[in-house]
């Protein structure tokens, strides 16, 4: 007969749940895979839209920076400038129509300033300024890194241009724009968050951000320069952490054509990515719900499933348990039936008793009755076991003789508890038939427990009686069956009648 297998129906709804969930995962994967490409697509959309905003400034800006310089130029070298330093409005005229806090200078070759719009102007010299060197050099004109004035300390960059006198270099006109025009810029673009504008020299050289940094910088080593620009003119990628200030930012980038200029608008990465994060919420709500239902139905029928595995098991256990105590059965009365017929073989002899047999079948009787009350089905209790024997042996004959017990709470194997018992039965049935003829009374101390070391349990029998000489005792047939059931314990005794009669064996109980 087959049989029942627990576990199986539960094997099987936990497959099918991992499977729905790894359907499940699977579908939740690729669409949160779609909404981050799809939020990111969108980001670089409005961040590449950004940098064309921030190019056309920058291109407007650098148009009307070169022409307020060459109007400056034209003016010097035609002789039309004021006489006076402090005359300048053709200057201011020169300038109109240009965005901020515009400042105009005409410096010499020898470094001293002929004309100036500045009314805070201060005795500097410019002759290291790369704007000027570079001019003097031989360059028509230039634009500057960002830079901080001399003259006021604040976030500047400038457009300059030669002009010559007589075929040489005779000085330079300079036009200082705040980084302050870059605010509207920034406001106009509005990407929300950490974002940033910029203008950035085609060599990499930073020429004025907004917000404003703490310092010029020099990109050229960056990944804008050394990868992105050498593919394409203008694109879109993710900085993992921005140069200035290490935030994390989508960047929009474009090369203005017509001028020195790269135009940057760089928006905070995870304010664009805020819609995608918001879709993973919903679907994180949506999987612990999904998630929570499907546990509450997995217990649930786990529940019902464990129930009905129990009550299989339980049935298959009683099965087993029923199977097993048959074979014992028929076991123990195979071998019971063998020792009666053994006990009775000897008893046919001429002298033997009745009661002798009755004895020795009511030892093997007390193995029986302490397994049936106690469902003892492995080990009895031996000390119960000794107890019980003994008891009836005293009630057999009457005897007036008190017992001592000195038993340890020990074991004995059903196996050879029958042995055990007969083996008391016999000593004990020896002491009330030989050790107190003549007497009125009597006491026998009954002593079981283990040695210090081993796994050998001890049985002493002793009495006050008249005791025997061991050299010219007669075996008869309880001496044959006491050394039998020594043997089937695996044991070994001793008997001494010098002072009493004192019987010790070794046995093994287990």
């Amino acid at each position: 007969m087959e049989r029942y297998a627990p576990g199986k129906a539960q094997k099987f709804v936990v497959m099918a749940i991992v499977a729905a969930w790894v359907g499940f995962i699977a579908l939740a994967s690729s669409w949160a895979f779609q909404s981050y490409h799809a939020t990111v697509k969108a980001a670089e959309d409005r961040v590449a839209t950004s940098s064309l905003v921030v190019a056309t400034h920058a291109k407007w800006i650098y148009e009307f920076g070169g022409q307020a310089t060459r109007r400056l130029a034209d003016l010097v070298e035609s002789g039309r400038a004021p006489v006076q330093v402090n005359t300048v409005q053709d200057i201011n005229g020169a300038l109109e129509g240009l965005p901020g806090t515009v400042k105009a200078y005409v410096v010499a070759a020898d470094g001293k300033t002929l004309y100036s719009t500045d009314p805070d102007l201060k005795p500097i010299d410019i002759r290291d300024r790369e704007y000027f060197k570079e001019l003097a050099a031989g360059r028509q004109d230039y634009v500057s890194s960002l830079l901080i004035s001399r003259l006021g300390g604040e976030q500047i960059f400038v457009f300059s241009r030669r002009f010559e006198q007589d075929g040489a270099f005779a000085g330079v006109v300079t036009v200082s724009l705040s980084t302050d025009l870059m605010q509207p810029i920034w406001e106009a673009v509005n990407l929300g968050g950490n974002f940033a504008v910029s203008f950035i020299r085609e060599d990499g050289q930073l020429v004025a951000r907004y917000p404003k940094p703490e310092a010029g910088l020099d990109m050229s080593s960056y990944v804008l320069f050394t990868d992105y620009l050498k593919r394409q003119s203008n694109g879109t990628y993710i900085a993992d952490a921005s140069p200035l200030d290490g935030v994390q930012r989508i960047v929009g980038y474009r090369k203005v054509e017509g001028t020195p200029f790269v135009a940057v608008a760089a928006a905070d990465l995870g304010v664009l990515m805020r819609p995608f994060w918001h879709n993973i919420e919903v679907l994180s709500v949506v999987t612990a719900l999904a998630c929570l239902g499907s546990l509450g139905a997995a217990f649930r029928i786990r529940s019902l499933l464990r129930i009905q595995d129990d009550q299989a098991a339980a049935l298959q256990t009683a099965l087993d348990k029923n199977e097993l105590l048959l074979r014992e059965i028929h076991h123990r009365v195979k071998n019971n039936l063998q020792s009666v017929m053994s006990l009775i073989r000897v008893h046919l002899k001429p002298g033997e008793q009745s009661q002798a047999l009755s004895d020795r079948i009511k030892a093997m009787v007390a193995v029986h009755e302490l397994i049936y009350q106690h469902d003892a089905f492995e080990a009895l209790d031996a000390a119960q076991l000794v107890r019980r024997v003994t008891e009836n042996v005293i009630g057999a004959y009457g005897s007036g003789v008190a017992v001592d017990f000195d038993l340890a709470p020990l074991y004995v194997s059903n196996d050879r508890a029958t042995a055990l018992a007969l083996l008391v039965n016999e000593v004990v049935s020896n002491s009330l038939k030989y050790a107190f003829e003549g007497q009125d009374s009597g006491r026998i101390q009954v002593r079981l427990h283990t040695e210090e070391t081993g796994d050998m349990s001890l049985l002493e029998v002793s009495d006050d009686g008249i005791g025997f000489d061991t050299a010219i005792a007669v075996k008869g047939t309880g001496t044959k069956l006491m050394e039998g059931s020594i043997r089937q314990l695996d044991g070994s005794y001793t008997l001494d009648g010098s002072d009493g009669t004192h019987f010790s064996a070794r046995l093994k109980l287990i």
